[in-house]
C-alpha cells in the first residue's frame, strides 16, 4: 500500500513542516469579525417579528442539543423534537444576541426558562404543552414564541433565567389560553 509523504512512517518521527514564523513570536490573537461578503446580513436587513436574529454559526445549537436532550423532563402530552427545535432556536437567539456562536451554556438557559430540567410547576406544563405543540413543523407559532422571550431573561446565567422565569411564565400562560 502506498503511504503518502507526509504521513510520518514511525509514531515518533515530528511533523514534516516548516516554522513559517520566526522564532520567539506567538500566533496573532484573531482579529474581530466584521460584514464583507456579499451574503453576510448587514444592519439595513430586515427585522422583526418571524425573522429572526442570524448570527455566526448558530446551528450549532442543534447539535448541542441532541448531545442534551435525553435528559430533559417532558410533559405527559409533549414530543422532544418540538420541545428540542424550540430550545435550538432560544439558544440561537441568545448566542446571536452576544454575536458569537451557541455554547453549551446557551442551551443550558433555554432549558431552564422552557422549564424542562425538571424547574416547571404543574401551573406551567400544559401551557408550554400546548405553546411548543407541533413546533418543530410549524416555523411561525416557534417563531412567535422564541420571539416572545425577552432579551433580559437570555442575559443571565440559567439559575437567573429560572429565578426570572416566573412573570415570563404567567404571561405566556395567558397567551396559551390558561
Amino acid at each position: 500500500m502506498p503511504t503518502d509523504p507526509y504521513v510520518a512512517t514511525e509514531l515518533d518521527d515530528s511533523p514534516r513542516h516548516k516554522q513559517n514564523m520566526p522564532a520567539g513570536v506567538a500566533v496573532p490573537p484573531a482579529v474581530s469579525w466584521v460584514r464583507h461578503r456579499p451574503g453576510e446580513v448587514g444592519p439595513n436587513e430586515p427585522t422583526g417579528a418571524l425573522f429572526g436574529r442570524p448570527g455566526p454559526n448558530i446551528g450549532f445549537a442543534l447539535t448541542l442539543v441532541e448531545r442534551q436532550k435525553a435528559s430533559w423532563q417532558l410533559g405527559p402530552h409533549e414530543h422532544l423534537a418540538d420541545a428540542a427545535a424550540v430550545v435550538a432556536e432560544i439558544a440561537m437567539k441568545r448566542a446571536a444576541g452576544f454575536g458569537r456562536a451557541p455554547v453549551k451554556h446557551d442551551v443550558d438557559i433555554a432549558v431552564a426558562l422552557l422549564g424542562y430540567d425538571a424547574g416547571a410547576d404543574d401551573e406551567w406544563q400544559p401551557a408550554r404543552a400546548r405553546l411548543v405543540h407541533d413546533a418543530e413543523h410549524h416555523y411561525a407559532s416557534r417563531r412567535r414564541l422564541v420571539d416572545a422571550v425577552p432579551d433580559a431573561l437570555l442575559r443571565g446565567t440559567p439559575g437567573d433565567a429560572r429565578l426570572a422565569a416566573t412573570g415570563w411564565r404567567r404571561a405566556m400562560r395567558d397567551v396559551a389560553g390558561e
